[in-house]
């Protein structure tokens, strides 16, 4: 079967994020005072196969863990569709 895999990467809170501080800054320029926070990451799309939703997580966890994601920065979450 072929499952539809949504990977969210983001940054990991205690870490400054200077692509979304410097959309803030844009966005206060704007005039559109009333967003306080900005943060910047990457929505990654996979089609896997595999026997079930369970084993397409792992996988999709495993190449996460292993490229997708730098466990340092970022940490990201998974959707099986």
């Amino acid at each position: 079967m072929t499952f539809s895999v949504q990977v969210k990467v983001m940054p990991l809170k205690e870490l400054l994020d200077p692509q979304g501080k410097a959309v803030m800054g844009g966005l206060q320029n704007l005039g559109l005072s009333k967003v306080s926070d900005v943060r910047i990451g990457k929505s990654i799309s996979l089609q896997i196969e595999a026997a079930s939703a369970e084993e397409a997580r792992a996988i999709a966890e495993d190449a996460s863990r292993k490229l997708l994601a730098n466990p340092v920065m970022e940490y990201f979450e998974i959707a099986v569709n």
